[in-house]
């Protein structure tokens, strides 16, 4: 059964890729998309018998962000269909340099689309690191036509940019794992998970350290933390907003769960104070870094890649702190994964109206188009950890876990951090709310153009599940998140 949950979607993606297939790929890729939801659901409720020495297999970290990067898919795919349908074979002038530009074919898209959910798919379940840095490799190579779709000449820049930083970082996480693998000082006979974390007591020390630095920064490097997060905000402004909702929500777990890995290697080992020092380091660097550069920012696209840096910095540093802050930061990444796919999908639709990612004009969103305006709105307060939304119980939880711990200095710059940014947001999200449009300025009247169901209904469902998150975390979920800090060591 869990081989489905790979197969299907890659089976789909190579069949949606025949050019007599081309008037069903809409439909394949949503129907991909719903089966696999399906397959994913049955395994998370039922998990099947976990076999320790199996390549594949789901422990309780894997099987959290396997549901989440399903629902999240199904959500974008969703979406996809109606915008596959008004931008297949459009020819674009750019608004702010005036040339034309042309998108991608359809079926390259939505083939890349499914096989890119199978890659996260195998990572999720991948419980051999060999197998697993395969998974990660594969997820930039299939995904990097998918941000290259405007073949816009920054795009293509993000592109490639994407594909040198993230496989020069792939590749010292390879190192990593020929370092874990020498640390067993040849007792150790695999890579798998469960080999690794019984024969841990046994590694050499040295090995290990260096092992997880280098798995640190090749993983870390895919997971946007700072200072290796430059290829982030490019990519994920230039791709379509569906896909920088996928690579947000969906890839960047998917880098954190391979990390996540060699964590509670050293966990298991009697170092877990040494890999959670460098988790909190870096994910305190990550939100400063974040918030320094959100302050000025003129892109409302890349506002919010460099609002997934931060995040990815707050799950890091939930990490590191141990305690009660670890379920509570696997409870953030649950829950940014829904909130930055409403918000990349509103921006998507903010995209569609204005024809332009530039913050200073866009203006007048509540005025204009109303439900986007709202959904918008709501997701800047949801994003920043306001009440009652779901980020506000994770970043309350993190925090109560790091003053358990007696982390006061961690604690002081991480409140900074997270004041920082909600006034660099507002400061630039507000105004594009409730800002008068310009024409309406010089006295002239606009029409307001009518919002599809398809581009409302997909955010709008993820901002009633992360409202609901904030309301009330059921026991079931609560318990699925101590079991995943449990198995990465947390205590």
């Amino acid at each position: 059964m869990l081989w489905a949950v790979v197969g299907i979607p890659a089976a789909v993606g190579l069949t949606v890729l025949a050019p007599p297939l081309r008037r069903a790929r809409p439909a394949l890729l949503l129907l991909g998309a719903l089966a696999h939801a399906v397959v994913v659901a049955s395994v998370c409720l039922r998990p099947p018998a976990y076999e320790s020495e199996a390549w594949i297999a789901l422990d309780a970290p894997g099987r959290l962000f396997l549901a989440v990067t399903s629902l999240l898919f199904l959500v974008a795919a969703t979406y996809a269909v109606g915008y596959l349908r008004t931008e297949q074979g459009r020819t674009t002038r750019d608004a702010e340099e005036g040339f034309l530009f042309r998108n991608e074919p359809e079926g390259v898209f939505a083939g890349c689309l499914l096989l890119f959910l199978a890659a996260m798919s195998l990572v999720c379940v991948s419980q051999h690191l060999g197998l697993l840095w395969v998974a990660v490799e594969a997820t930039t190579l299939v995904s990097a036509p998918l941000i290259s779709y405007h073949r816009h000449h920054r795009s293509l820049e993000a592109t490639w940019k994407y594909l040198l930083i993230c496989s020069v970082g792939i590749a010292l996480a390879l190192l990593g794992v020929f370092f874990l693998a020498a640390a067993g000082r040849g007792q150790t006979h695999g890579l798998t998970l469960h080999s690794l974390l019984a024969s841990a007591r046994g590694m050499d020390a040295a090995w290990l350290k260096a092992a997880f630095i280098l798995l640190l920064v090749g993983y870390g490097t895919k997971m946007g933390l700072a200072p290796m997060h430059t290829w982030l905000p490019d990519a994920h402004s230039e791709a379509p907003s569906l896909v920088s909702a996928l690579l947000s929500g969906a890839l960047l777990n998917c880098a954190l769960l391979a990390l996540l890995r060699g964590h509670s290697v050293l966990a298991a080992a009697g170092l877990g104070g040494f890999s959670g020092q460098l988790l909190v380091v870096l994910g305190l660097l990550s939100m400063g870094a974040a918030a320094v550069f959100m302050i000025r920012q003129g892109d409302y696209k890349r506002l919010l890649a460099y609002s997934s840096i931060e995040h990815m910095g707050v799950v890091a540093l939930g990490v590191g702190l141990g305690g009660l802050a670890v379920p509570g930061a696997m409870l953030h990444a649950v829950n940014h994964s829904i909130i930055k796919g409403l918000l990349f999908l509103a921006a998507g639709n903010l995209l569609a109206t204005y024809h332009t990612k530039t913050i200073r004009n866009v203006r007048g969103v509540l005025r204009n188009t109303p439900v986007t305006g709202a959904l918008w709105l709501a997701g800047f307060l949801a994003i920043t950890g306001s009440p009652p939304f779901g980020l506000f119980q994770s970043e309350l939880t993190i925090l109560k876990g790091a003053m358990d711990g007696g982390h006061w200095a961690a604690s002081v710059l991480y409140l900074l951090a997270l004041g920082v940014v909600f006034v660099a947001m507002a400061r630039l999200v507000l105004p594009m709310a409730f800002g008068e449009p310009a024409s309406l300025a010089a006295g002239e009247t606009t029409p307001r153009p009518r919002e599809p169901a398809w581009a409302i209904l997909p955010p709008l469902g993820l901002a009633m599940l992360a409202l609901a998150l904030g309301l009330f975390v059921p026991q079931s979920l609560w318990d699925v998140l101590s079991q995943a800090a449990a198995a990465i060591g947390a205590h």
